[in-house]
């Protein structure tokens, strides 16, 4: 062979390999094409270092804070510092804990007032992860849905060259023609509730839209979960009030003990209504290794809204009283000794229920009496008293330096007091804690060996108070008292919505899958229809494969094995087609 032959045949050699070179990455980007558009997340660019400006570094960012993976990473951030509000005490939900813990941890106090963990959910590092996941997932939303529309507007792409490369596949020989092949598949695909249609020699169908469509409704509910929690904490109210057994309450502001608003919320918005406490009934498990768990506690209120008739309902624990939207939810329950206190006169200047804090399971509680007027010492002279009182409902005995309760039912009910006289600083203008007794300008009283006047008083006794200054009785028939909240959470009806909507959706993203079917029928060389089927999932998942095969075989029964040539007749109930391959 001369030279030049060679180098044509060589020159021939290399166009033969660049075309089939070129034929081959065609090929693969049909099968690509083929695979593409199972997803909805929006395509990113690759931008390289050298080429960011200003604008490139903000839509560098801003593609950053609007992916999915930012979005998780902020929610989890919001998960977790709502760890604080839960573990320590927060001034919009008690601000007598609130007091009650900075007195006890002097030292943490100032730190934690920096880092707003008295109020965290309206800090502003709270407030700047919430507001940056509203923007995360706006901005993974918008751009999804708009090309999830666009898929549910196009049709399923036509079938790849090569079906074979797919994870699903199954082929058989049959007699039918082509077209009848393609016919029977497309209606098979349609009874299925595949989208399908006709392209080219092949069916292409598509199934499984609901998987994008639960990760979009997922995602737009926890938007709306995000709305209605900003709307609740703006329009809100909530406020409390403690009442003893025959005490009523109206719903206005002078009648709260503390009380709570949004900063959008008009307390013209009250909703005017009243009730009063007819009964509690607390009671306990007396026996077993569950002694002192409560088993009722319920309060008995009789409530009425202006020009109304009165009504009777029952107020539990997470069955509130509702009315016109707001909710009356009972908390808590204590005891209110009945106390009387006489002048050296025997005049009575003080007879009222007390109601004490429990500080403990077993209602163990602690309170003060104030006698602010009325009262004057044996020379005339004005003055105020102050007992300080601890409470067990059913005395257990000496403790360590005090007494304790062993039952938090009315059983053996004991009274401790002692008692001051003197400036109780109720006239200085100054807000005082109920529950505490201002001592600074106040004496104690002393017995005869001069230590502190104190007695356990039983039900119907009394302590005399020294040189004639009076005394104090404790009255049979103790009281109880409830705790009631009262409020108005304008958001959560949408929040239970958009809870409810972002589980549906959850489940549909994570169960249902997405898929494409294609079937080719062609006529083969020998004159034979050749059918192929393929399928292609945009995960792994075993179902994809027994999918194909149940499709393979009712399609093979309408489009049976042709025999081979030369080989006896078969009955066509023994033969089936490939089993689909994964």
């Amino acid at each position: 062979m001369s030279k030049t032959e060679t180098d044509a045949a060589t020159e021939g050699g290399t166009s033969e390999a660049d075309a089939a070179r070129t034929a081959g990455e065609a090929e693969q980007r049909r099968d690509e094409a083929a695979g593409a558009q199972l997803n909805t997340a929006p395509k990113e660019e690759l931008i390289t270092g050298p080429t960011l400006g200003a604008v490139g570094w903000a839509r560098w960012f801003w593609r950053q804070l609007t992916s999915m993976r930012v979005a998780l990473i902020l929610l989890l951030m919001l998960s977790l510092a709502s760890i604080p509000g839960s573990l320590v005490p927060q001034n919009n939900v008690d601000d007598l804990k609130v007091q009650t813990w900075q007195q006890n941890n002097k030292t943490l106090t100032p730190i934690f007032e920096k880092l707003q963990l008295f109020d965290v959910y309206s800090s502003v590092w709270f407030s700047a992860i919430y507001i940056l996941l509203f923007v995360s997932l706006i901005g993974c939303i918008v751009p999804r849905s708009w090309q999830f529309v666009g898929q549910l507007r196009s049709r399923p792409p036509g079938a790849p060259g090569r079906l074979t490369r797919m994870p699903a596949y199954a082929t058989w020989r049959t007699e039918a023609e082509p077209e009848q092949v393609r016919e029977v598949a497309l209606k098979l695909l349609k009874g299925r509730r595949f989208r399908s249609h006709t392209v080219g020699d092949a069916v292409a169908a598509e199934k499984g839209y609901l998987r994008e469509a639960g990760n979009l409704i997922f995602h737009v509910s926890l938007i709306v979960m995000l709305i209605a929690f900003a709307w609740g904490q703006l329009f809100k109210s909530e406020g409390g009030k403690l009442i003893v057994e025959g005490d009523g309450f109206s719903n206005t502001l002078t009648q709260y003990d503390d009380f709570r608003s949004g900063s959008l919320y008009d307390a013209d918005e009250l909703v005017p209504f009243s009730f009063v406490l007819n009964k509690f009934t607390g009671t306990y498990e007396k026996t077993g290794p569950q002694r002192g768990t409560p088993r009722t506690f319920e309060a008995d209120v009789t409530w009425s809204t202006p020009g109304g008739k009165d009504r009777k309902s029952t107020i539990k624990v997470n069955k509130p009283l509702v009315i016109d939207g707001t909710k009356v939810y009972l908390l808590e329950h204590g005891y209110a000794p009945v106390v009387t206190v006489k002048d050296g006169k025997g005049k009575i200047v003080f007879r009222d229920p007390v109601p004490l804090l429990p500080i403990d399971a077993n209602i163990t509680s602690t309170g003060v009496v104030k006698v602010m007027d009325g009262y004057r010492d044996k020379n005339g002279k004005k003055q105020q008293l102050g007992f300080e009182t601890f409470f067990v409902p059913t005395f257990g005995g000496e403790g360590k330096g005090t007494m304790f309760s062993q039952f938090p039912g009315l059983e053996f009910p004991v009274l401790a007091v002692n008692g001051y006289i003197g400036d109780l600083g109720v006239d200085a203008g100054l807000p005082q804690n109920i529950y505490q007794l201002e001592s600074r300008k106040m004496k104690k009283f002393k017995d005869e060996k001069g230590d502190t006047l104190k007695a356990r008083l039983l039900e119907g006794e009394t302590m005399m108070l020294p040189d004639g200054a009076g005394s104090i009785t404790f009255e049979p028939g103790v009281k109880e008292w409830a705790s009631f909240q009262i409020s108005q959470q304008p958001g959560n009806g949408w929040a239970l919505t958009g809870a409810i909507a972002a589980i549906a959706g959850l489940a549909g993203s994570l169960f249902i899958q997405r898929r494409r079917v294609w079937v080719r029928a062609v006529r083969g060389a020998d004159g034979v229809t050749v059918v192929e089927m393929a399928g292609l999932g945009r995960s792994e998942s075993p179902k994809l494969p027994q999918e194909l095969a149940d499709l393979a075989e009712t399609l093979h029964a309408k489009a049976p094995t042709a025999p081979e040539p030369g080989s006896d007749p078969v009955n066509e109930s023994e033969v089936s087609p490939e089993g689909a391959q994964k």
